[in-house]
């Protein structure tokens, strides 16, 4: 059987590209094919996989501003040629999800979200500080780019999703049911804590929309000790607000990352994940999430056994929390085995499990077509 893999753009390291890893190691002989590949930003796993780019990728800036690239996205996804491929699984938090298939392969999408920059514009660009030229050039763009992305919606066989918000995203906008398999961890490779360090720990990519401001300011009024790991343009701002009680460590590789998990009291997450990854590591270490209650950690966190929320993304709500937060009432071993359920193993087990399934529709699907020609024709009178 003959596979192919498709993932928007290769120009970050995150979440998406964690789970785009999973199924790689599902199938380690497929390729990999992606508009746009920025080798540099990428681990040196990255560089053992034949992966597989479109033009998009030769143009001039196009790795440096690749959101400017946007509008350019379904021509390069739409140029990969997919036949002889029996099996098609998408990537997608964007537009891979539009790739031209045979017409029998089966084709799976993992979503991470519909395109937020197409059906949460305003907010997308508030958040992620688009200039005038960038909003001018996406803003001129957006119904032609919903309109493909509609009718893109139609050519997965199934939809996979992270979570119920992201299920839900997928109802409205393009009114597909999905199965929802959550990313994972390796939590193998976590030390499991007792929060010996006395500081909460914040790491994230520190830019606006993620609120880094609120875990800052409510750390410094309560002058409790907070570490800050990541990088970001907001980082410096951050630096100049925060008091002596709040230490900025910058970004972190797994080899430094596992220690501040391990001792930290809890992990703080201020934002709004479509998932997030982040909180999953931290109960791999056997310690407590405190979050803002929306998202994707509605999934993955549960209240008074595994950490707690605080209903609105302000200071003054964490604050209330961190002053009433013991760490001794939670159990590290329990959070561990929660943890468990969303290991790397775990995951590709229930997708394999999702895939294998479609296959066998498929399958069963041409048997009948087959035969159908041999059947007496229906007669009505």
């Amino acid at each position: 059987m003959r596979v192919a893999v498709i993932h928007d753009a290769l120009t970050q390291y995150g979440g998406a590209e964690r789970v785009l890893e999973q199924i790689k190691a599902l199938y380690p002989d497929a390729p990999v094919m992606v508009a746009i590949h920025d080798a540099a930003r990428l681990p040196a796993l990255y560089r053992t996989w034949d992966i597989r780019v479109s033009r998009l990728s030769r143009v001039p800036l196009a790795k440096r501003k690749h959101r400017l690239m946007l509008p350019f996205y379904p021509q390069a996804i739409e140029s990969f040629d997919l036949s002889g491929y029996d099996l098609v699984v998408s990537s997608s938090y964007a537009f891979a999800h539009g790739v031209l298939t045979s017409p029998g392969a089966v084709h799976v999408n993992y979503c991470h979200s519909p395109a937020r920059f197409l059906w949460d514009y305003h907010r997308y660009a508030d958040r992620e500080r688009f200039g005038g030229v960038t909003r001018m050039l996406l803003s001129s763009q957006l119904a032609r780019l919903r309109q493909w992305d509609r009718l893109a919606a139609e050519r997965p066989d199934a939809w996979v999703t992270t979570s119920r918000l992201v299920h839900d995203r997928v109802s409205k906008f393009y009114g597909k049911t999905s199965a929802i398999i959550p990313p994972s961890v390796d939590v193998g490779k976590f030390d499991l804590g007792q929060g010996d360090g006395g500081y909460y720990l914040m790491l994230m990519r520190l830019v606006g929309w993620k609120r880094p401001d609120i875990v800052v300011d409510a750390c410094t009024r309560l002058a409790v000790p907070l570490i800050v790991a990541g990088g970001g343009r907001d980082l410096e701002r951050l630096r100049r607000t925060a008091g002596p009680t709040v230490r900025f460590v910058g970004p972190v590789d797994d080899a430094q990352m596992r220690p501040l998990y391990r001792d930290c009291k809890a992990f703080i997450l201020p934002s709004e994940e479509d998932f997030g990854i982040t909180p999953l590591e931290a109960m791999a270490s056997g310690r407590p999430v405190i979050a803002f209650g929306q998202g994707g950690v509605r999934d993955t966190v549960l209240p008074g056994v595994t950490g707690v929320f605080f209903g609105e993304q302000t200071a003054e709500a964490l604050m209330d929390v961190l002053s009433k937060f013991a760490e001794d009432e939670f159990d590290p071993q329990r959070i561990r085995r929660h943890a468990l359920g969303y290991d790397n193993a775990v995951f590709r087990n229930r997708l394999e499990r999702f895939i294998n399934g479609q296959l066998g529709k498929s399958r069963q699907a041409r048997v009948i077509s087959d035969i159908a020609p041999a059947l007496p024709p229906f007669v009505t009178t």
